[in-house]
């Protein structure tokens, strides 16, 4: 059985960026990764080759950059992720949109899958509840 290497936090940030312009303008640019990460070029290089190399994108020097099959499945996880707790924080404990994402962002990359299928759960527990509106005075 072949042991998958966890993903850094940092290469989950570059697959989700990835997804995010494929979905906007069908590919990526290096540039736009570098823009949206607020990083420099030269960094985003260097990771494109690893993300590369570990097949989760294709990539050509110059080029255009997408994600392939495995780094899409990835990226959507991620993004799934973040959508819940972003929705969370601005929803439900009504955290401000911009900090509610940005906190979004941090949280998705910590929490185990097992803890965040119960948090799943728990929301839709909590959506579910008849009394969850009504305040008491």
């Amino acid at each position: 059985m072949e042991k998958t290497v966890p993903l850094s936090e940092n290469i989950e940030d570059y697959l989700e960026t990835i997804l995010a312009l494929q979905t906007q303008n069908t590919v990526a640019r290096s540039k736009d990764i570098a823009e949206k990460l607020d990083i420099k070029r030269g960094s985003v290089t260097g990771m494109l080759k690893k993300l590369a190399a570990r097949k989760l994108i294709n990539y050509e020097p110059y080029g255009y950059v997408t994600l392939t099959p495995e780094g899409e499945k990835i990226a959507k996880k991620i993004e799934y992720r973040h959508m819940v707790l972003k929705d969370f924080l601005f929803r439900i404990l009504e955290v401000d949109e911009a900090r509610a994402d940005e906190t979004a962002c941090r949280m998705e990359h910590a929490m185990d899958s097992q803890s965040f299928k119960k948090f799943v759960a728990f929301i839709a527990t909590l959506d579910a509840c008849p009394y969850r509106k009504q305040g008491i005075d």
